[in-house]
């Protein structure tokens, strides 16, 4: 187990939970198991420290603090965001220390191709089960974890095996995207190269991948930040705190208003309506 001090305002809690993550396990202790895309990590934190213990402890500190975003300065984006929307603020100080992940692009790719029109549950189950028949076995702490495999991993998965796997109607998505990068057609570290709007509309040239999707992706796997998902639940703050209805014109919104830092007020405004009445 290392120790690691935080510099920066974080809350691991809210970072975890906030819908970034799918593959975690919360623990007795009040520590979170995460499965990460080479090893399985034990994160607990106490103030300004984080315990962290993996079954893999090579860089592990530098492994924690990469994908938890932790040395990334999150006060000059909340000013930003205040600044811009006097609305917003109750939202950035609630969630002032929940910072973005900086997840594997294969999985997140994966996974959100699998939730569209899918609930969290059901999600989880299927990268688990997918895992389980293709990843790599790892034990930590007397439990059995499965890393999720790699595109040449899964190069021979047939669509029936997809659905066996319980992903639902988005089984041939997830073939015809594992085929693509086996033959070379996507490469994905080309998206951390492109703008946004070039990223977007590349991802959104495969069937499975609609805006949504593709913002999820890029936020999450990609760190870019001007994305704005939207989904039903951000339908309903717009036209309640802001009046705003209909896709194109949230969207317009969110780039006028928020701009370069709209994928972070998007998981201020969730974590801040789903946590603010516990």
């Amino acid at each position: 187990m290392i120790k690691i001090k935080i510099e920066k305002p974080f809350k691991l809690n809210d970072t975890v939970t906030c819908g970034q993550i799918f593959r975690f396990f919360l623990m007795g202790d009040g520590s979170f198991d995460i499965v990460l895309k080479d090893r399985v990590i034990n994160v607990r934190q106490d103030g300004d420290v984080l315990f962290a213990s993996s079954n893999d402890e090579e860089n592990l500190e530098k492994v924690v603090r990469n994908y938890f975003d932790l040395d990334n300065d999150y006060s000059v984006m909340n000013s930003f965001l205040i600044k811009q929307d006097g609305k917003l603020t109750d939202a950035v100080l609630f969630s002032n220390g929940l910072t973005m992940i900086r997840q594997d692009p294969f999985e997140t790719v994966m996974e959100y191709i699998i939730s569209a029109n899918n609930g969290v549950p059901q999600i989880t189950s299927a990268l688990n089960n997918i895992a389980v028949k293709y990843g790599k076995k790892v034990t930590f702490n007397n439990k059995e974890y499965y890393l999720f495999p790699d595109y040449k991993d899964l190069k021979d998965v047939s669509e029936e095996d997809y659905r066996l796997c319980k992903v639902g109607f988005r089984d041939k998505y997830l073939k015809q995207m594992v085929d693509k990068l086996n033959n070379g057609d996507i490469k994905l570290d080309e998206f951390y190269l492109l703008d946004t709007t070039d990223a977007l509309n590349k991802l959104m040239e495969n069937n499975g991948i609609g805006p949504k999707v593709a913002s999820c992706i890029l936020l999450f796997a990609y760190q870019k930040y001007d994305v704005f998902p939207i989904d039903t639940w951000v339908k309903k703050v717009m036209k309640k705190d802001y009046n705003i209805e209909g896709e194109k014109n949230i969207r317009e919104f969110a780039s006028k208003t928020y701009g370069k830092y709209s994928g972070i007020a998007i998981q201020y405004l969730f974590n801040y309506g789903r946590n603010k009445e516990k």
